[in-house]
């Protein structure tokens, strides 16, 4: 027996783990995972990309996945490119269970692997759960309070068999939901390890590749519907854009919004006030992995209410301001101001940012989002966890 059959004996089967991915963010998190589980001999990877990642308005971002050198196994459109409304992300979810299903049926994964709490991921999550496919969830147990996103990964968490989260909090969140203690494992953020593997981009390459000069301070900054919100996070962005205005010689380089509801709209009304502020600024739909990460990097302060700033920022030792509720609930590094949505805040929330006292802070990089290694982790409990013999679901109940 070679080594390469040994080792399959030793983990019982060759197993088909299926990653879906459906925006750049998610799929930037799941790049060394996908590596992981791509190089490991007793897995085989198989890769479903879908909404975002096949819309042109969100910068065709399979091609991205694609040039990083994995095979796309499969396509789902789900995305009306001309809505922007709770309906139209309703209709993409039935959509999705409906292409999902016919996907799934015929790559026969052994196993369905799924990051976060997008409504593309619902779509996926169920369809597994529906057609008895064993779902494998990253970053379950968190709080986000001010987007729809809170209740879709709860529901990700009780339609999966195991669980991987980025903290022990959340680790003990999720076995406070019910889920069997040694289906959970607290791995840390998938994030962190990107950070350490990517070769950084300079400033200088930053600058050709974006056609853009970079000078200080440079804000890196993201902003997307509050969906459990009225008015949905639009009402903060002229007060965002007029604290910008403020910030003197600054450079703003803004990726665009998830597609979620109105997110259109916010990616419009940036690239309106880019015509008129005075500062340097560039819009970029998607940035990619690398040059997003290589920005973080050389920025001065990361500004918006994207989980990155929460997350990867403070690893990178990197400043945040945090605005509005869409993060509430999250665990946070001391580097994380979080802020109202008031141009008054907002300034006072850059000011303390950009001091030297801050940015001294900024500098220790205290995550609480662990240390790396989380992809190899990930991919050894994929191929040695025991889906065979878990059938069903058995509540665990903190009280026994």
């Amino acid at each position: 027996m070679n080594v390469l059959n040994r080792l399959n004996h030793k983990y019982n089967k060759h197993r088909k783990i299926c990653v879906v991915t459906g925006t750049r963010a998610e799929y930037g998190l799941l790049t060394n995972v996908m590596k992981e589980i791509q190089n490991h001999p007793a897995l085989q990877l198989q890769v479903v990309a879908c909404a975002a990642h096949l819309s042109e308005k969100h910068g065709m971002t399979v091609n991205q996945i694609i040039t990083d050198g994995f095979s796309v196994d499969a396509r789902i459109e789900m995305l009306d490119e001309n809505a922007d409304s709770r309906l139209s992300v309703a209709k993409a979810v039935a959509k999705g269970v409906s292409g999902f299903a016919d996907v799934f049926e015929r790559l026969q994964p052994d196993c369905v692997l799924v990051l976060g709490d997008r409504y593309e991921i619902l779509a996926a999550a169920e369809t597994a759960l529906l057609l008895n496919i064993p779902l494998a969830h990253i970053h379950g147990g968190e709080v986000t309070e001010g987007a729809v996103d809170e209740a879709i990964r709860h529901a990700i968490t009780k339609m999966a068999s195991l669980h991987f989260t980025a903290a022990e909090a959340y680790q003990n969140r999720v076995i406070q939901m019910g889920e069997q203690p040694d289906c959970v494992f607290n791995v840390g953020a998938p994030g962190l390890d990107v950070i350490q593997t990517m070769p950084m981009l300079s400033q200088t390459e930053l600058e050709q590749t974006l056609n853009l000069k970079l000078n200080r301070p440079v804000c890196l900054v993201t902003y997307h519907p509050v969906t459990w919100s009225n008015g949905l996070g639009l009402s903060a962005l002229n007060a965002l854009f007029a604290a910008l205005d403020n910030l003197q010689d600054a450079t703003v380089i803004w990726t665009g919004a998830n597609a979620d509801e109105q997110g259109q709209q916010i990616n419009t009304a940036v690239q309106a006030w880019m015509q008129t502020s005075t500062l340097s600024t560039k819009f970029v739909t998607s940035l990619g992995s690398q040059r997003y990460l290589s920005l973080m990097a050389l920025a001065d302060i990361v500004i918006g209410n994207s989980s990155s700033g929460i997350i990867e920022a403070p690893a990178m030792g990197v400043p945040t301001v945090n605005i509005g509720t869409r993060q509430q609930g999250r665990l946070r590094s001391p580097s994380v101001i979080d802020c109202e949505e008031s141009q008054r805040a907002i300034e006072a929330a850059l000011k303390q940012a950009l001091s030297a006292k801050f940015k001294q802070l900024a500098q220790q990089k205290l995550s609480v989002y662990g240390h790396g290694q989380t992809a190899q982790l990930i991919a050894e409990k994929l191929a040695t966890f025991p889906f065979e013999s878990r059938t069903g679901k058995v509540f665990y109940d903190l009280t026994r």
